[in-house]
C-alpha cells in the first residue's frame, strides 16, 4: 500500500514538472509588443480570483515553516513591468516573518569594490523563509551593462560565472525561481507618463527611468543575452506578460504555486480563551494624547 502510494505520488510530481516545463516552453519567445487579452479583468473579478491563490500562499508559507524550505523568487523586467505589484500581492496575505522583500538601493563605495555577488548573497534564505528580490544580481546584465556603470569585461564575466552561481545555491537546497516580466514599449510609456502625474508614484520616476524608455533597444539586447547565457535547465527564466497588470499578478502567482512542491500543513482551530475576570483593575485618568477623528 504504502508502495502504490509512493509511486502516486511520483506520477503526480512528474505531471507537475511536465505542465511547468511544457509552460516554459510556451513562453520561452521573449516579446515587447501587447498582447491581445479578450478584456480587461475588473477589480472585483480580479479580487474574487486573487483570494483563492492567497489561500494557496498561505498553505505554502506554513509548509515551509513546518519542514525548513529555502525559497528564492527574482523578479526582474523593464521599468514599470509591474515587479511590485505583483510582490505586493505575495506579500498582502502572508507573514513578513517568511516572506522578506529585498529591494537593494545603489551600492555604496565600499560595496562597489566586493566581489560583485557579495551583496546579494547575505540575503539568500534560510531554513523556513521565502525570499522575494525586487531586482537581484542580474542588475549587472542590465541597467549597468546598458548604463555603463560595469565594463563589457565585467559583464562577460557575470553572464559566464552566473549559471555556476545558481547551480550552487540550487545544490545547498535552495528552491530558485526567476521571473522576467515582458512589457510594450507603448504600455512602459503610458506607465512612466501616469507616474509623472500622480503625486503618489511620482517616487517611482526618476531620470535613469526616463533614460531607460530611451534605450529601449539597448535594453532589449542586454536582455536578449541575459537570456542566452542564463536560462538554464537548472535555473530557468519564466516570462510574464505584464501588459496587463491584473493578469499577470494572478497568472505569476498561480505559476509560482505550481512551482513549489508544497503541501497543506494540518492546522488545528485555535481555542480562544476566555477573558480573565476584572477584579479590581480600574481605568486611570490619564491625560492620554488622542489623535484627532479627522475622518
Amino acid at each position: 500500500m504504502a508502495k502504490k502510494k509512493d509511486k502516486n505520488k511520483k506520477e503526480k510530481k512528474d505531471k507537475k514538472g511536465k505542465e511547468v516545463e511544457q509552460q516554459t516552453q510556451d513562453s520561452a519567445p521573449v516579446a515587447d509588443s501587447a498582447t491581445e487579452t479578450p478584456r480587461k479583468i475588473g477589480r472585483k473579478e480580479f479580487e474574487e480570483a486573487l483570494e483563492p491563490l492567497q489561500v494557496e500562499l498561505v498553505k505554502m508559507q506554513e509548509w515551509v515553516k513546518a519542514t525548513g524550505a529555502k525559497i528564492c523568487v527574482i523578479f526582474e523586467g523593464r521599468d514599470t513591468a509591474g515587479k511590485g505589484g505583483i510582490i505586493k500581492r505575495i506579500t498582502e496575505r502572508t507573514s513578513p516573518r517568511v516572506f522578506r522583500v529585498v529591494a537593494l538601493s545603489a551600492p555604496t563605495e565600499r560595496e562597489k569594490t566586493q566581489m560583485y555577488y557579495q551583496r546579494y548573497i547575505p540575503h539568500l534564505p534560510a531554513a523556513g523563509e521565502v525570499v522575494l528580490f525586487d531586482r537581484s544580481w542580474y542588475n549587472r546584465a542590465g541597467v549597468e551593462r546598458v548604463m555603463g556603470f560595469a565594463t563589457p569585461e565585467q559583464v562577460e564575466t557575470f553572464l559566464r560565472q552566473t549559471p555556476n552561481l545558481e547551480r550552487a545555491i540550487i545544490d545547498s537546497g535552495i528552491i530558485l525561481v526567476k521571473y522576467w516580466l515582458t512589457v510594450s514599449m507603448e504600455n512602459q510609456a503610458k506607465r512612466f507618463a501616469e507616474r509623472n502625474e500622480d503625486p503618489r508614484k511620482i517616487w517611482k520616476l526618476s531620470p535613469m527611468d526616463v533614460e531607460a524608455q530611451r534605450r529601449w533597444y539597448d535594453y532589449s539586447r542586454a536582455r536578449d543575452a541575459m537570456f542566452e547565457a542564463t536560462d538554464t535547465h537548472e535555473s530557468p527564466w519564466y516570462v510574464v506578460d505584464a501588459n496587463d497588470q491584473r493578469r499577470a499578478r494572478l497568472n505569476c502567482i498561480a505559476h509560482l504555486l505550481s512551482v513549489i512542491p508544497y503541501e497543506e500543513i494540518p492546522h488545528e482551530p485555535v481555542k480562544i480563551a476566555k477573558r480573565q475576570a476584572k477584579g479590581d483593575y480600574k481605568e486611570p485618568d490619564y491625560p492620554y494624547r488622542h489623535v484627532p477623528e479627522r475622518y
